[in-house]
Order: C-alpha cells, then structure tokens, then sequence
C-alpha cells in the first residue's frame, strides 16, 4: 500500500501529552491541527476536573476551527458540560457503567472510542456501542518502555474480526502506520510525533 505523506494525517489520532511539547501546549495543537488529522484525544490524566474542563473547551474550540474531531478521554460529564459529542473510553471504565449509564452513553455521544489491548477487549467494546477501537500496544514505545509490542499480525487478527474502524497504537510513526493499514486498520494514533512536532 502506498499513502502519500498528505494523506497519512487523516489516517492519524493525535494524543496529547502536555509534558512532552517544549512550547506552549495550546500554539502546538493548533499547529497539529492545521494538518486535519482524523481526530485528537485530549489525554492530560493529571488534572484535576476543573483544570481538565478549562483545557478541553480551549482545545474542543480548536479542533471544531479546523473541523477535526475531540475526543474527551473517560471524562463523560465534562464533555456533555462542553458540548463534546466524542468520548473515548477505557474497558475498565466501560465496564464500570450500568446497563442504564452504557445507553445513556450512546444517546449523549455519536462516537464512542474504546482502548483495547485484546480479541475479548475488542468483543465487549463492540458489543457495548463502542464505534472505533484504539489496539495496542503494536509497537514497543517510549510511553511503555520494556512493554514489548503485539507486532502488525496482532492488528490484523482483530480487524478481520472487528466491525468497526480500528487504530492502532503504541510505537506509531510514519514508516509504521502504512504497514498496520496493509494490515486493516483504519489508521494509528500517534503521541510523540506530533507533540514534539516543530
């Protein structure tokens, strides 16, 4: 498969992560989302709610100014507070609502992303609404070190089985993300290449 470099960025989720960018975090994601990747997923765990809702609206208005689409990450009421129709979640998080709180997910969000690191992970995502997966770890990475990766054979089992878009992590760069796509993935995320990004 060969993909221009143009092309890849609408192939790529950006995850932030603010301890990585050397200037300001917010003039980086504005120039990340020039590119018009697919989506981005506002990570920054160490917040508090507070904080955290005070960056997601700065970055929601962002992304909504060059048409690519947030993903809040677990932090459901924060982005309904926002206005933010795409959520991603953990399986330990999904697995945490009731029957109640899983369809209420569904009425307040038109994407819904799961983290899955497994066949099981990927089954209980899709069969709890789950509209893309993000599969890792594929490669070893910075994040995980020592982490060895479940390699492109991984990505390919689970997407022969998954009815929705797939994309992987761990490791990802431009060299990588056409060889998970030959593998059926819909794309890759991406940290340290866009956060270090000049």
């Amino acid at each position: 498969m060969i993909i221009c470099m143009s092309d890849l960025y609408g192939h790529t989720i950006v995850i932030t992560n603010r301890s990585l960018v050397q200037g300001d975090f917010l003039e980086q994601l504005k120039k990340v989302a020039r590119l018009h990747p697919y989506a981005m997923i506002l990570r920054e765990k160490d917040l508090s709610d507070e904080e955290y809702e005070q960056l997601a609206e700065q970055v929601l208005a962002i992304c909504e100014a060059e048409q690519v689409r947030l993903f809040v990450h677990s932090k459901t009421e924060i982005a309904k507070r926002i206005g933010c129709r795409c959520i991603h979640m953990t399986i330990p998080g999904l697995q945490a609502l009731s029957e109640w709180e899983v369809r209420e997910l569904h009425g307040c969000f038109t994407q819904i992303s799961v983290s899955c690191h497994s066949l099981e992970d990927m089954q209980y995502a899709v069969q709890h609404g789950a509209t893309q997966i993000v599969l890792g770890t594929i490669f070893e990475t910075e994040c995980k070190k020592g982490l060895k990766g479940k390699g492109v054979a991984f990505v390919e089992e689970i997407c022969r089985q998954c009815p929705v878009p797939v994309y992987a992590i761990g490791g990802m760069n431009e060299k990588r993300l056409p060889q998970v796509m030959a593998a059926g993935a819909a794309g890759g995320c991406m940290m340290s290449g866009f956060m270090r990004m000049e």
